[in-house]
């Protein structure tokens, strides 16, 4: 069953996001969409688009350039890759990230953005082309005195009140 389509943002969106590492960064249309490793995986994997350094006890954001177009009732759940939380100890600075399925069409055009954070006492680096995350499709329900109708209007983190 296909419920979703990834794209790239805008490369105005995309120069935004990454400020003055734009340089540093894998052109827009040279990052790989999000892709499975194996036909039984569930988790496709996001790349980082330039090297990330997480101080020691810190976080980083980490622009993908990716969007995520989703039917509705679906979220995509990003996790870090498994290897990366063994090896090193990073893990999403808010445990889980959600995508909602309205978030790509949002004002910063559903650009996937991901902030890591460091525990540990040294810096990791997260290299280039580096596999840092994985995205999960997943469905949802509401609950039957759910009378929510309010449309998405901004972009990361738009929904807290």
């Amino acid at each position: 069953m296909t419920i979703a389509k990834f794209g790239h943002v805008s490369a105005q969106q995309w120069k935004e996001a990454m400020g003055e590492r734009t340089g540093q960064a894998v052109p827009l249309n040279e990052i790989p969409l999000p892709r499975r490793a194996t036909a039984g995986s569930a988790g496709y994997d996001f790349t980082a688009p330039a090297e990330t350094v997480i101080p020691a006890g810190g976080s980083a954001l980490i622009p993908t350039g990716i969007r995520a177009e989703m039917e509705p009732g679906w979220v995509l759940v990003l996790f870090p890759r498994s290897s990366l939380g063994f090896r090193t100890g990073v893990r999403l600075s808010n445990t889980a990230g959600i995508i909602d399925s309205d978030y790509a069409f949002a004002r910063n055009e559903g650009h996937i953005m991901v902030r890591l954070r460091n525990p540990s006492d040294h810096p990791v680096v997260i290299g280039r082309g580096e596999r840092f995350c994985q995205g999960i499709f997943l469905p949802f329900g509401t609950a039957e005195e759910d009378e929510t109708f309010e449309e998405r209007h901004g972009g990361f983190g738009s929904t807290g009140k």
